[in-house]
């Protein structure tokens, strides 16, 4: 019978900034990149375990004030990237998460991969993989009447589920964002390099871009919430 090696992890709870704790090939970062926003708030994160390559970690966060993201807590890859697309033929992933929230709550929980177009050069596309749209929305170029954003392609089936797709600018870079037609997806099991395909097959992307950055996490606007990854794998 073969058995995961259960790792030694730092499991310590940190609240900084940019706080962050290593575990194996991964990274917890707590990124509280937008908190300048919020007229108050904190957020503290922190592993909880790690078996093999499967890694379980928690955020508390609570924002009150402004419109924009105040937090990315994500687990963050070390190994593996820095590869261009083209050379990446499979990037299977295991997800299963939960959010308790108290009272109006905007967010989402979503995988963040970024590319560029040399190995560790600066962000040319975001792709972003949306699990999750707690009273959110994407990035987009075109936005409706009532302000929400319009998708450039709707009802697009990858990995067994239904996504549309929205395409914009965050002033930095491409900005490109699958999000479900409708529902949740609290437990994921499959592969997300297929997201990447289509877009080097459907929208132009190159497949000479290089894939610098891989996370997932949840993005933190207002509210409250507890949020837990019981198992994650990357």
């Amino acid at each position: 019978m073969h058995k995961h090696h259960v790792r030694t992890v730092d499991t310590t709870p940190f609240s900084g900034q940019y706080d962050s704790v290593n575990a194996g090939q991964y990274t917890l970062l707590n990124n509280l990149w937008g908190e300048y926003d919020a007229t108050a708030g904190s957020q503290t994160s922190q592993i909880i375990s790690m078996e093999g390559s499967t890694i379980a970690w928690k955020t508390n966060w609570t924002w009150t004030g402004g419109n924009q993201v105040k937090s990315f807590a994500n687990i963050q890859l070390n190994t593996g990237i820095n590869q261009q697309l083209s050379a990446i033929s499979k990037m299977p992933s295991t997800w299963h998460w939960s959010q308790s929230n108290t009272g109006a709550v905007v967010a989402d929980v979503a995988y963040d991969l970024f590319t560029s177009d040399t190995a560790g050069g600066s962000n040319v596309n975001e792709i972003m993989i949306w699990l999750a749209n707690v009273n959110s929305g994407p990035i987009s170029a075109k936005y409706n009447a009532t302000g929400q954003a319009v998708p450039v392609l709707k009802n697009i089936t990858i990995e067994g589920r239904t996504w549309n797709l929205y395409s914009g600018s965050n002033g930095y870079n491409h900005v490109y964002s699958f999000l479900l037609t409708s529902g949740t997806v609290k437990s994921f099991k499959g592969d997300i390099y297929p997201f990447l395909s289509y877009l080097i097959h459907k929208e132009g992307m190159s497949s000479s871009q290089y894939l610098t950055t891989a996370q997932a996490g949840t993005e933190a606007t207002s509210g409250t919430a507890k949020f837990t990854t019981s198992a994650y794998s990357l």
